[in-house]
């Protein structure tokens, strides 16, 4: 097989980027980093050649040619190293489209409700709670029907990685602004997942240290009170 080149361009903070960093290391594909400066501007020459039209990370160059878009990334990690021992996503097409789904839905739905119901105050707080508390609820529902450790069945898989904002990254947040909003007492399935997906071996041994993603997001929250939502 011939060498293959790699490269992530990403953030530290990012849940994004993050999941694919965890994906390509769950396939055991080596691969170069870089890193996005979020908290700087103007964005780097390498993420602005690299994806001229959103100029966001993440981003997989592979064998030179670049890739955007954290869900087509995280599919198409799985679809070209599909000969290494994990598989992400179903191998049945019915399952393959309802986890492409659950992972639309927690992108696109959940992960901007959460974050606005920790970013707003007053009245465009308490309605981003209610709408996060409504989204948060079908994938109680969700866990609750499949009865699994996990999204993806028994072990991690395509939805589980897709969910981490809301596995790891909104605790976090909910704790720098002060809300409780996912708690086990309102949802305690989905707080079972939570720690199931902090706890599951390579994701534990990779996630950003707690103190410091902390830290991280209270200087973003007192740089940009309502401006700043996270590189998709």
């Amino acid at each position: 097989m011939c060498e293959e080149e790699v490269k992530l361009l990403g953030a530290w903070g990012s849940p994004f980027s993050w999941r694919l960093e965890v994906a390509l290391k769950m396939k055991g594909v080596e691969y170069e980093y870089f890193d996005e400066d979020l908290m700087n501007r103007p964005k780097s020459s390498l993420l602005l050649e690299y994806n001229p039209v959103h100029k966001k990370i993440p981003v997989l160059v592979h064998n030179g040619k670049p890739i955007a878009e954290s869900l087509v990334i995280l599919e198409y990690i799985d679809e070209i190293w599909n000969d290494r021992p994990v598989i992400l996503l179903p191998q049945d097409p019915r399952d393959r489209a309802i986890a492409r789904f659950w992972a639309k839905f927690m992108d696109d739905k959940c992960a901007p409700a959460l974050w606005r119901s920790c970013r707003r105050e007053g009245i465009e707080r308490e309605n981003a709670f209610e709408e996060a508390c409504a989204l948060l609820n079908v994938l109680e529902a969700e866990l609750k029907e499949k009865q699994k450790r996990f999204f993806g069945g028994d072990t991690i898989g395509f939805v589980d990685i897709a969910g981490n904002f809301i596995g790891y990254w909104i605790g976090v947040i909910q704790e720098v602004a002060g809300v409780r909003l996912l708690t086990p007492e309102k949802f305690p399935l989905l707080c079972k997942w939570c720690c199931e997906f902090q706890n599951f071996p390579i994701i534990k041994e990779n996630l950003p240290p707690r103190e410091q993603l902390f830290a991280f997001f209270k200087v973003r929250f007192e740089r940009k009170r309502k401006t700043f939502s996270p590189a998709a």
